[in-house]
C-alpha cells in the first residue's frame, strides 16, 4: 500500500495561526448548530456508502446519524414534475416509510421533495443529499421540509463543507450519494439528459437495483 507523505506546504498551512482560527470558529459553528462529521474511518460511516467508487471521505450531518445505516431506499425524479409524479412519489414514500424504511432523495424542487414530504406525513425517516454546506438551505422554500425531516429523526447530509454554496458541478457528484446510501432506486419521472439519468447510472456501477415507475398514458 502507497503512502503519501504530507508536503511541507500543507504542514505550514495546517499550523498557521490564522487557519487554526478559522478551524477553531467553524467546530464552535458545528457544535452550536448540532452539526456533525464522521469520516470513512468511523465505525458510523454508511457501510453501503464505503462500497462505492470514490466515497465521501467525510459527511458533515445534522439529524440521525444511525438513519444513514439504515434500510434505505432512494427516490429520485425531474423538477419539473406532473402533478401524476408528485403523487405517486409521495404515495410510493409514504408506503415505504410506513414500513420502517428510510427514503433518500436530494431536498431539489419536484419529486425529491415530494419524496421527503410522504415520509415526513408517515413520521418516517428521510435522508437529504445536500449538493452545498448543510448550514445552506437551498431551495429556501425547503426550510418547512428542513425543519420536519429533523424533527421526525431524520439526517441532512453534505461531503461539502459549511459555507459551500448550490454550484451547479456539486449536484452530479451529490447524485452518488444518494445512490451509494440506497440498495434501491426508484426513478419517478426524468428528462433526457437531466440529474435524475446521472443517479440511475451511478446507481447501475454500484450494482444496485433500479425501478422505474411506468409514465401516465
Amino acid at each position: 500500500m502507497q503512502v503519501d507523505l504530507i508536503s511541507e506546504k500543507i504542514i505550514q498551512e495546517i499550523l498557521n495561526l490564522e487557519n487554526r482560527r478559522k478551524a477553531k470558529i467553524h467546530l464552535q459553528f458545528m457544535q452550536k448548530n448540532k452539526i456533525h462529521i464522521i469520516s470513512i474511518a468511523d465505525d458510523e460511516y454508511p457501510s453501503l456508502l464505503r462500497e462505492i467508487y470514490g466515497p465521501p471521505v467525510c459527511l458533515y450531518i445534522r439529524g440521525n446519524k444511525n438513519a444513514l445505516n439504515g434500510e434505505n431506499i432512494a427516490i429520485v425524479g425531474c423538477r419539473e414534475c406532473s402533478e401524476y409524479g408528485r403523487n405517486i412519489a409521495q404515495r410510493i414514500s409514504y408506503e415505504l416509510s410506513k414500513q420502517n424504511i428510510n427514503i433518500v432523495s436530494g431536498l431539489a424542487k419536484g419529486i425529491d421533495e415530494y419524496s421527503h414530504l410522504g415520509a415526513v406525513f408517515a413520521k418516517g425517516k428521510t435522508i437529504a443529499v445536500l449538493g452545498n454546506g448543510v448550514d445552506i438551505i437551498y431551495p429556501i422554500e425547503n426550510k418547512y421540509l428542513i425543519d420536519n425531516i429533523l424533527k421526525y429523526d431524520g439526517a441532512i447530509i453534505s461531503e461539502f463543507p459549511l459555507g459551500t454554496k448550490p454550484e451547479k458541478m456539486n449536484f452530479p457528484l451529490r447524485n452518488r450519494i444518494i445512490s451509494g446510501l440506497s440498495k434501491k432506486t426508484i426513478v419517478v419521472e426524468a428528462k433526457k439528459k437531466s440529474g435524475t439519468l446521472i443517479t440511475v447510472d451511478f446507481a447501475l456501477e454500484q450494482g444496485r437495483d433500479v425501478y422505474v415507475v411506468p409514465r401516465k398514458y
